[in-house]
């Protein structure tokens, strides 16, 4: 048996808010399975996590978006990769599935919305921003 040395690369996802909503994607997973969650993708070599959040959301959503603020870190408990949340505000563009190969569609959602659409507790630092941000 070997053992697998190399290390994935680590994970940034975009907490985009506007008018009192959090964009979601619906992304295209193994076995046609679909799931929501924050637009996010695969740091690349030599970016930081804001620049890579950046990056992806306007891969995935076709927005420009600017980053504000690191949100926090830590290993995601379902996939085991290092993850990094950076929150974002929409500096132009409508929001759509710009890459169909990764998603399926995409939602603004109010706070009430997001317990239907991600069946799991968020990051506490996630849950915590989006309470602040969010009207409830």
């Amino acid at each position: 048996m070997t053992t697998e040395t190399t290390q994935k690369p680590g994970i940034s996802a975009a907490i985009i808010v506007a008018d009192g909503k959090v964009l979601m994607v619906r992304r295209r997973v193994s076995e046609g399975e679909l799931s929501w969650q924050f637009p996010a993708g695969a740091i690349e070599a030599g970016e930081s996590p804001e620049e890579a959040a950046v990056r992806e959301a306007g891969e995935e959503t076709g927005l420009a978006v600017k980053a504000l603020r690191p949100i926090g870190d830590r290993v995601h408990p379902k996939t085991q990769r290092q993850m990094w949340y950076t929150a974002c505000e929409v500096v132009e563009g409508e929001a759509r599935v710009a890459d169909a190969d990764e998603l399926d569609a995409v939602t603004w959602a109010a706070h009430s919305e997001i317990p239907g659409l991600v069946p799991y507790p968020l990051y506490d630092r996630v849950q915590e921003y989006l309470d602040e941000v969010l009207p409830h």
